[in-house]
């Protein structure tokens, strides 16, 4: 009989697995670092595949809860130049794959579905070691242990329970994002909110791009993409919000004024988040009662496939574990096996997907890529 599983950390991925286990009838605790599910804000949309994310979903039989989350209308993507002009404006005509919801309802529902007391919050991890026998301890902040003969890491990228099989750190990708919000956009900023348009907006030039998104209750959420070593970053100060936001519209100038303004117009402060990722087929000798998940084990630059791969992970190593209770080992195993070039061609596909968006053809590339039937971007 499948033992009592130890999920480390309550993003998607690891809630997802929760949930499979669930309904398979095995028994899980999830370890998550933060207090409570609203100590800090869940990120913004998300677009859920058809092939992956919504197979998750599936598998943990939330499809109706799912489909209650979607917002209509937000697959429609536009992609401009610098000055404004738009190049490609697909509409959302409700046949895509890639419907649009919110991180934090998308959690929520997860964490719905699960027994009470399945999440242990307020227990940040500190250190994990091997015992022996497929057996480890875990280690968190507050003094407690917990020893478990399964342990999942699902606990993103700077994972505690990666070092169990793999010396792998993410590194810096060259590039990193500037997090804007714009509150009540088409009252109070018509001109950025009529050039996002209904869905999703991509300005880009080579090494730089202004990519916003439209969310629920009219606020447009923008990711500012700049390629600078870290080094650049740490010299602009994020605690003076217009004076950071102003050296980052500094970086496009001569843009489209209803562009900058996503950066200058902010509601919220300028927030950075570097880019980091692990190495492009990261993988480990089978390790006996430990394995990963999500960023934990393939961590790569957004490519639109980070929360539905994890999700993935998550319900093929539920499932796993469900067809071989009484074989641990073979589950995980079997698992490991498909997820490795899983993630390895995620990663190489966005790689490919960023090159599009800030390579040196951008945004042409791009445009060429979503109207040329023979190139996939």
């Amino acid at each position: 009989m499948t033992p009592h599983v130890t999920i480390i950390g309550a993003g998607l991925g690891g809630l997802t697995l929760a949930r499979v286990l669930h309904v398979h009838g095995i028994p899980a605790t999830v370890y998550e670092a933060e207090a409570s599910p609203t100590e800090r804000a869940q990120g913004g949309m998300l677009d859920i595949h058809d092939y992956n994310g919504q197979l998750a979903l599936r598998a943990a039989d939330l499809m109706d809860e799912f489909r209650s989350l979607i917002l209509d209308g937000r697959q429609a993507m536009r992609i401009l130049d610098r000055d404004g002009a738009v190049l490609f404006d697909g509409p959302d005509d409700g046949t895509g794959g890639r419907p649009e919801v919110q991180r934090g309802e998308l959690r929520q529902i997860l964490l719905d579905s699960l027994p009470a007391g399945t999440v242990r919050w307020g227990h940040k991890v500190s250190r994990t070691r091997a015992l022996g026998e497929g057996r480890h301890e875990v280690a968190f902040a507050d003094g407690t242990t917990v020893v478990t003969n399964l342990l999942v890491g699902a606990d993103g990228a700077w994972s505690r329970v990666r070092p169990l099989l793999s010396t792998a750190t993410p590194a810096y990708t060259g590039r990193s994002f500037v997090e804007t919000y714009l509150f009540d956009s088409d009252t109070r900023h018509p001109a950025a909110a009529k050039a996002v348009g209904g869905g999703s907006m991509l300005a880009l030039a080579p090494g730089k791009g202004i990519q916003a998104h439209r969310e629920k209750g009219d606020t447009l959420h923008t990711y500012v993409a700049l390629t600078a070593p870290q080094e650049w970053f740490d010299a602009v100060d994020f605690t003076d919000a217009a004076a950071a936001a102003a050296r980052i519209a500094g970086e496009f100038d001569g843009w489209a004024p209803e562009l900058t303004a996503l950066i200058t117009d902010s509601d919220a402060g300028p927030v950075p988040r570097p880019l980091y990722a692990l190495p492009i087929g990261h993988r480990w000798a089978r390790v006996p009662g430990v394995t990963l998940l999500g960023d934990a084990a393939h961590l790569a630059a957004p490519n639109g496939e980070g929360a539905n791969l994890a999700m993935y992970d998550g319900a093929e190593l539920g499932a796993a574990l469900a067809a071989h209770p009484d074989d641990v080992e073979t589950a995980l195993a079997s698992y490991e096996q498909a997820m490795f070039p899983r993630g390895a061609e995620a990663a190489a596909d966005g790689t490919q997907l960023h090159e599009y968006l800030f390579g040196d053809d951008a945004p042409h590339g791009l445009v060429a890529a979503f109207t040329d039937p023979e190139r996939t971007p």
